[in-house]
This record gives C-alpha cells, sequence and structure tokens, in this order.
C-alpha cells in the first residue's frame, strides 16, 4: 500500500512540474527574446504566465520597447488594431 501511495505522489509531483514547465515556455521565443528586458524594467515583480503579468504589461503598453510590441502582435498576444488604438 505504501508503496501504490509513493507512486501516485510521484506521478502527481510530476505531473504538476510538467505543467509548470509547459505553462513556462508557452510564450514564443521571440516574445521571451525581445520582451525581456521590458519585462524586467516594468513587471518583474509578477510570475511568468500569470494574470497580473498580463495587467502589468497592458498597464505599460505605451512604454514597452518597439521590439517587444512587434514581438507580440506577431505571436497573437495583441493584435495590431490595438496598438493603433493606443498610439492615439
Amino acid at each position: 500500500m505504501k508503496t501504490i501511495c509513493a507512486a501516485l505522489l510521484a506521478v502527481s509531483v510530476s505531473a504538476v512540474c510538467l505543467a509548470g514547465t509547459a505553462q513556462a515556455q508557452s510564450y514564443s521565443k521571440a516574445v521571451q527574446q525581445f520582451c525581456q528586458a521590458d519585462y524586467k524594467k516594468y513587471c518583474s515583480e509578477y510570475g511568468l504566465e500569470t494574470t497580473a503579468l498580463r495587467s502589468c504589461m497592458d498597464r505599460n503598453g505605451k512604454s514597452l520597447s518597439k521590439s517587444c510590441v512587434r514581438a507580440l502582435v506577431q505571436s497573437g498576444e495583441v493584435s495590431q488594431a490595438e496598438v493603433n488604438r493606443r498610439k492615439h
């Protein structure tokens, strides 16, 4: 019985770890590359893939670098129409 419980625990922990890894990698490579400095400058206190981080980046949208905004648009994180709307 202890062996079964230990095996179930190991599988559960592995599943949680794998889910966390997959979630952290869901941003495109371009977003990771081009938004890294913006993340550190404006939103580093928030965890990756959190609603709080998305809200922070949204609040700081006008301050984000052009390369970060371009990467966000290309990856589908924000629409070009929304970017254009905020410019005015």
